[in-house]
């Protein structure tokens, strides 16, 4: 039997220990799915131990303490062990943690102290458990310093030859202010003019340019990365790295998001038997105040409410539609302004209109299994879960082609796509999608098309382990 290849998977957050975003579902499901492909693949998840994880909830065992060099003396690590359905989890804490109250601080120096450290003692875990990893996976700015780690010690026979993979869940957020802690921890600049000057000391592009692979999370955002329009200041080095740039989607949780034993429904329901949809519509129609009516189309956003969602997008262009036949309810939290501009709407729209302000995990599956529509108008979306949940739940998705919207939503097919991020543009593919409503069988079709699809994280695992092995089999040839 072959030696199986040992895969360090590291993350800020993993459902179920703590979960604030996007991430927070990948490192909780990905590295699982990844292990399940067969016995050839030891993969080993390594989180930070946040003080908003609960450690009565899950059965753990302290697994080693060292220190790590850090300017001025050494910083403690303390490490727990436990397991997630079979595969080992590591949580790391130490004081940068232990001071902190929140998963993401506002102060970005505060958050540069605990990411830096937590990435590089969850390198010096791996020499503790004295198991070499053959990749390390780190994802986004926050374990992006472990790659640059691992380069700056291609000389200590531990190390040497381990590989490196980056999945670029958001390039926006850098970890910028993180420089101090970078230097505190014996990291200095990289001397490389390929990078912007600003990008020589920060993690992400110190993550990019470390990293063997990198991986955005949609295709189409592999390629919008590599244009100014989305590149953030660091599309020319993308570019000039396009050979090392793929992009694999994400997936849901299908057994968690199953239109057939969601307990959050009314009536559970299939692609076979669609008709279960209509009750739980009707409560959303009774609860927030709109005409109980099935054949009135009910659209729905459930985001959060900023720039980067196109909340704004979505409710100018409903302004422009007022005498076509439908209702919206908009539920999220965010910025201030926008919200007060999704109660306006509100306002201006009595009986047609329900915003509700705040983030409800029922009431969001309830929307997904009543609302015919799920608006989705992103100015950038690397990926996006919402469109998939809302396809397997007959939902049918209302988006800008943009990320993993564009190469997840087929248009006419499962959804409806527009390109400008402009609200007369998305006013027209919202009336094209009010008239195929009216057109039931149509309708069905366009519902069936988007529930078939599989969404799985098994798809997404797959693309992960050929690409792992795929990386192991060319440095061999090297």
């Amino acid at each position: 039997m072959s030696t199986p290849l040992k895969i360090l998977f590291l993350a800020s957050e993993a459902d179920p220990f703590v979960k604030v975003g996007g991430l927070g579902d990948v490192a909780g499901s990905l590295p699982n799915a990844i292990l399940e492909l067969g016995a050839d693949l030891d993969v080993r998840l390594v989180i930070p131990f946040h003080s908003a994880i609960r450690a009565d909830n899950f059965d753990l065992h302290r697994e080693t303490v060292f220190t790590i060099p850090r300017e001025g003396g050494e910083a403690p690590v303390q490490v727990f062990h436990t397991e997630l359905r079979g595969m080992p989890v590591y949580l790391i804490s130490g004081d940068p943690f232990s001071r902190a109250t929140k998963v993401y601080d506002t102060d970005s120096a505060v958050d540069g102290e605990k990411f830096v450290f937590f990435s590089l003692a969850a390198l010096e875990l791996a020499r503790r458990l004295d198991w070499r990893p053959d990749i390390v996976h780190a994802n986004d700015w926050h374990t992006a310093t472990a790659l640059y780690g691992v380069r700056r010690m291609q000389d200590d026979p531990f190390w040497k030859g381990v590989k490196t993979l980056f999945s670029v869940h958001n390039l926006c957020y850098m970890g910028a202010g993180s420089e101090a802690a970078l230097t505190a921890y014996g990291l200095p600049p990289v001397n490389d003019p390929e990078l912007p000057w600003w990008g020589q000391h920060t993690p992400m592009p110190l993550g990019l340019w470390s990293a063997d692979e990198i991986v955005a999370v949609s295709p189409s955002y592999a390629e919008e990365i590599q244009t100014p329009e989305y590149g953030c200041g660091l599309e020319t080095f993308l570019h000039s790295r396009h050979d090392r740039v793929t992009g694999i989607v994400n997936g849901i949780d299908t057994t968690s998001w199953d239109p057939r034993t969601d307990e959050a429904l009314i009536e559970p329901f299939s692609s076979e038997h669609l008709s279960g949809r209509a009750a739980t519509k009707e409560l959303l129609q009774t609860n927030f105040g709109l005409e109980v009516n099935n054949s009135v189309p009910l659209l729905a956003m459930v985001t959060r409410m900023d720039q980067q969602k196109g909340v704004d997008i979505a409710l100018d262009a409903l302004r422009l539609i007022p005498k076509l036949n439908w209702q919206a309810i908009l539920l999220g939290s965010g910025n201030s302004e926008i919200e007060a501009t999704a109660r306006r709407l509100e306002s201006d729209f009595p009986h047609r209109v329900c915003t509700i302000i705040r983030y409800d995990g029922k009431l969001s599956r309830q929307i997904y299994g009543g609302a015919d529509m799920l608006l989705m108008p992103s100015r950038y979306e690397p990926c996006g879960l919402a469109q998939m949940i809302a396809m397997r739940y007959g939902a049918v998705p209302v988006a800008r082609a943009t990320g993993g919207l564009r190469d997840t939503i087929a248009e006419g097919y499962s959804g409806f796509l527009f390109t400008d991020a402009s609200p007369a543009v998305m006013a027209g593919a919202l009336r094209r999608a009010l008239k195929a409503f009216g057109l039931h069988r149509t309708w069905q079709e366009m519902q069936k098309a988007g529930m078939s699809g599989d969404y799985s994280w098994f798809v997404s695992a797959r693309q992960y382990a050929d690409l792992y092995k795929t990386l192991i089999h060319n440095s061999s040839q090297e």
